[in-house]
């Protein structure tokens, strides 16, 4: 049960927080400004023990080895093939790592990190029910926090690289941090008079700040195709599972597919869902895989659409009877990968971390 369920205004999206307290746009503008919070709901698991570092840096696709306490990361698992499982929020306090996922994914991270301890010194809990995850923008703090995560995606992170143009990245003013609090304090921080806003708010701003999360995946989703290879993946470190396919499309091919922002037209007054089919001429060339209005950009979304497909050319959706045309804003560009031929972009230095 979420926090905030007695205020006014309540109501409950699929994942159990608030999607909105009656005035999403308001919200939104309050939540990016620094004034509300919002409870996000997330899974949080925990590895504790003197290996646990080490382990998850053998495993997955961050460098996390000496990760000092305090400072926030993230990482995915990969399959054998490079496709993105899980993805995870890493922040470690000096005895515990917190891993900050989905909330559908606490439960399978868990069970899969669990699956491959063997004789390694770690202990793995899914702790989702003890706590809430609450976000914050700007220098808006929330207090008595067990864990904070500051969430790097604001500069390209050490080892990694971005596909898209930093000069005009939207990300660059992403701000967001995660407080993680025992049930009580979250009750209480209800009770207070803090704004708060519903995920609907919180939805749109990471949509427009490009920002991706492990609901934008599908079963062939790839880091590179979400312009991921920014915040959550080290190209210079040891192997795990997964990184020949991230090398090799980096170094040498291109990913497949690619993200791109869509601006929606709105006159209709209809949002298509997630999973929407995205088509041109009639064709499909990708998927919707994030909606949502925002306060100053209107109706927008992230698809994952073909390498190859004109990023001039107006898509459609079909929601119902009603048609819906999309302008393209491009994230990951068709020339993506092959780095080799291709000049790497100016980074904004290491990201701030707390």
């Amino acid at each position: 049960m979420s926090a905030f369920s007695a205020r006014d205004g309540f109501v409950a999206s699929d994942l159990g927080p608030a999607a909105h307290f009656g005035n999403p746009l308001g919200e939104q503008r309050a939540l990016a400004d620094g004034r509300a919070v919002v409870e996000l709901g997330l899974g949080v698991v925990t590895v504790t023990g003197p290996d646990r570092l080490s382990w998850l840096n053998s495993i997955t696709s961050q460098l996390l080895l000496g990760l000092a306490p305090g400072v926030s990361t993230e990482t995915l698992v990969l399959d054998q093939s490079g496709r993105v499982e899980h993805a995870a929020r890493v922040v470690d306090d000096g005895t515990t790592t917190w891993l900050l996922t989905e909330p559908a994914d606490a439960a399978p991270l868990a069970a899969w990190l669990s699956s491959m301890r063997f004789m390694l010194r770690v202990e793995i809990d899914d702790r989702s029910a003890a706590f809430a995850t609450i976000g914050s923008f700007g220098d808006a703090r929330v207090d008595d926090a067990v864990v904070e995560w500051v969430d790097p995606w604001s500069s390209v992170t050490p080892g990694g690289w971005g596909y898209a143009s930093l000069e005009a990245h939207p990300g660059s003013d992403w701000t967001l941090r995660i407080a993680v609090l025992e049930s009580t304090a979250a009750v209480t921080l209800a009770a207070s008079d803090r704004p708060a806003a519903g995920l609907l708010a919180f939805d749109a701003l990471r949509i427009a700040a490009w920002r991706p999360v492990l609901t934008d995946i599908d079963e062939r989703t790839i880091p590179h195709e979400l312009d991921w290879l920014r915040s959550a993946v080290h190209l210079s470190k040891g192997c795990y599972r997964g990184q020949e396919t991230v090398a090799k499309v980096h170094n040498l091919g291109h990913p497949p597919r690619r993200v791109v922002m869509l601006h929606l037209d709105g006159s209709d007054a209809v949002l298509p869902a997630p999973g929407t089919a995205v088509t041109l001429d009639g064709k499909d060339v990708g998927r919707l895989a994030a909606s949502a209005i925002h306060h100053e950009l209107g109706p927008i979304g992230l698809a994952v659409v073909k390498r190859s497909l004109d990023p001039s050319a107006v898509l459609t959706l079909a929601v119902d009877d009603v048609v819906v045309t999309a302008a393209q804003e491009t994230i990951v560009p068709p020339e993506a990968g092959a780095t080799a031929n291709v000049p790497r972009l100016p980074r904004l230095g290491a990201v701030k971390r707390s």
